[in-house]
């Protein structure tokens, strides 16, 4: 078995037989990673809470057949502030949980990893309403689905545009609107997250256009991933 070294965050961990776990990792060069931690259930195990969910570590790995294996690991941020509060600790278990359906095995996706350190990093820092949804639209833009926002999807037109359609991925002029409408405000917000003003745009406080590009990222992952999140049910909206 060849040794390596990578960067990862522990997006959840499983149990193996009496005392190992298999922990699932986002990685900055092997991308998701599926690795055993021998022992790390034991009192006194050498890893400590090292390979918990959230965790942002530093590795040495086996690389095995089917299963890596972890040889060391060692703390990069604690993150405590986000343990140790439940809003918090929720918005990151989102964050973990849309990573862990997205990122591919064995494929690295440098992009998506520094993305996820940045958001765990800022909500330890300090928590932002438009944090996860600003996150998950960053993600489907990093897939290739940035949605369409200067031109209706269906005709073409840049006038008057007041819904979002997440079946075509973009927004709607008032003749062709339906599905979700979209206020002016709102609008702007998904702009400057995806335009290079999402520094500006997580400074915003918690207001109704806000809660519309929440719920609409909400809308647009569920779509993409075509499954329901479970995280996202825990949010005190």
């Amino acid at each position: 078995m060849s040794l390596y070294r990578d960067t990862g965050v522990v997006l959840r961990t499983y149990r193996l037989g009496e005392t190992d776990r298999i922990v699932v990792l986002m990685t900055a060069h092997h991308g998701k990673v599926r690795a055993v931690a021998k022992g790390v259930r034991k009192t006194k195990s050498r890893f400590g809470g090292r390979l918990e969910p959230i965790s942002h570590v530093s590795l040495l790995m086996y690389e095995g057949r089917q299963l890596d294996v972890i040889n060391q690991a060692e703390s990069i941020d604690h993150l405590r502030s986000v343990r140790e509060d439940l809003d918090r600790l929720t918005r990151a278990v989102a964050l973990l949980e849309v990573v862990d359906q997205v990122a591919q095995e064995g494929e690295p996706d440098p992009r998506l990893y520094q993305m996820l350190v940045g958001a765990l990093r800022t909500l330890a820092a300090q928590p932002a309403p438009l944090l996860v949804p600003a996150f998950y639209w960053k993600v489907l833009a990093n897939d290739g689905l940035r949605p369409e926002l200067d031109a209706c999807v269906s005709c073409g037109s840049p006038d008057a545009l007041v819904a979002f359609d997440v079946d075509q991925g973009g927004v709607l002029c008032r003749t062709c609107r339906r599905w979700v409408a979209l206020s002016p405000v709102a609008l702007v917000l998904l702009r400057r997250i995806l335009g290079g003003d999402l520094v500006g745009a997580l400074a915003e406080p918690s207001s109704p256009a806000t809660h519309e590009v929440d719920a609409l990222a909400i809308r647009a992952m569920e779509h993409h991933l075509e499954r329901r999140l479970r995280a996202v049910a825990m949010f005190d909206h």
